[in-house]
């Protein structure tokens, strides 16, 4: 395994931890939201489409070969789409009512955005498996 590969694997996972970690607060009506838990509001559970797909990702960043480093790239390009449009739908204030974010929310978004440069660094190659010249 190389380093982008290592430090890929270690993104998802963390990635997947703070969807249990607080994302934000709302102090006016004392409410904590994390990934998995929103009652309370309409935001749906986004932290479990985060796990599936930063599964999906370590599972690919595990197998060896072109074709899987080029399925990662979409896999994890989508995992950081995902977690930014958390970021921005979670973190938008409204009718007058900001939300104090936490640390899970910066999180997710920052780990998935390394785990798609860890697939881009990753050339596919492993390197037990290149021919000698």
């Amino acid at each position: 395994m190389n380093k982008p590969t290592i430090f890929g694997l270690i993104s998802v996972a963390i990635v997947i931890i703070s969807a249990f970690l607080p994302w934000l607060t709302i102090e006016s009506k004392h409410l904590a939201f994390t990934g998995m838990n929103t009652a309370g509001s309409s935001f749906g559970e986004p932290g479990k489409l985060n796990i599936i797909v930063a599964v999906i990702s370590g599972i690919l960043f595990l197998v060896p070969g072109k074709w899987s480093a080029r399925v990662n790239l979409f896999v994890s390009a989508f995992l950081a789409a995902w977690t930014f449009r958390n970021f921005v739908l979670f973190s938008r204030c409204e009718m007058g009512e900001c939300p104090e974010r936490q640390i899970g929310l910066y999180l997710s978004v920052l780990f998935a955005i390394v785990a798609f440069v860890c697939v881009i660094l990753s050339n596919g190659n492993d390197k037990k498996n290149v021919p000698a010249e």
